[in-house]
């Protein structure tokens, strides 16, 4: 049995396209639907959190990215909270800063 030689260019070329697939697949889409206010409001994160960014702006970049990751508070404790839109609707994350 003949095996392939392996040359550094075709290892550099295989890591390179390696790198990029999982760059393109790590990218954010947006949401198949616009994600509504109500939605937002649904979620309860303006209710609980001192959130300084607008609704608006919120939902601006949920519509366009399909992600957003905002600077909040819960009582005195400093924290991120992800807001993921998916196909099934918002999903948030709280993450302790």
């Amino acid at each position: 049995m003949k095996s392939i030689p392996v040359t550094a260019a075709g290892v550099r070329i295989a890591a390179a396209v390696f790198v990029l697939f999982f760059a393109v697949a790590g990218c954010s889409l947006p949401p198949e639907r616009p994600v509504t206010k109500d939605e937002l409001y649904g979620t309860g994160v303006y209710s609980f959190y001192q959130i300084k960014e607008s609704p608006e702006s919120v939902l601006a970049a949920l519509n366009r990215e399909g992600e957003v990751i905002l600077d909040a508070r819960y009582r005195d404790r400093p924290v991120y909270i992800k807001i993921l839109a998916l196909s099934s609707g918002l999903q948030v994350h709280v993450i302790d800063r």
